[in-house]
């Protein structure tokens, strides 16, 4: 019985910890930039995008094409970022927890 309660201590203390660090990853910004830094952006830690700023030199009748794969390029960048942000601080708060092998957290 002993060790049941100090399971379930523990899953409360995984859960206070889990539940902190998402709070803290939804205040994280990360910020990216393309085309030799023509456009640049600015994500929270969910993904909501912040910030977009375009050289002027981009906006010019033809050049849509190129300005839309330069946004696609420095938001995918800055998701990137976010991500291995995310998963520095997710092993970090799992660190010598008997996972499973391949099992990711948070869920």
């Amino acid at each position: 019985m002993r060790d049941m309660m100090g399971m379930l201590s523990k899953a409360k203390e995984m859960q206070a910890k889990m539940q902190a660090m998402q709070e803290e990853i939804a205040q994280m910004e990360v910020s990216a930039t393309s085309g030799g830094g023509l456009v640049s952006l600015t994500l929270l830690g969910k993904g909501t995008l912040t910030s977009l700023k375009i050289d002027p030199s981009l906006l010019k009748e033809g050049e849509g094409e190129i300005l839309e794969d330069l946004i696609i390029a420095a938001h995918n960048d800055a998701k990137a970022k976010l991500e291995a942000m995310m998963a520095e601080k997710t092993q970090a708060l799992t660190a010598g927890l008997p996972l499973p092998a391949g099992m990711k957290l948070p869920f």
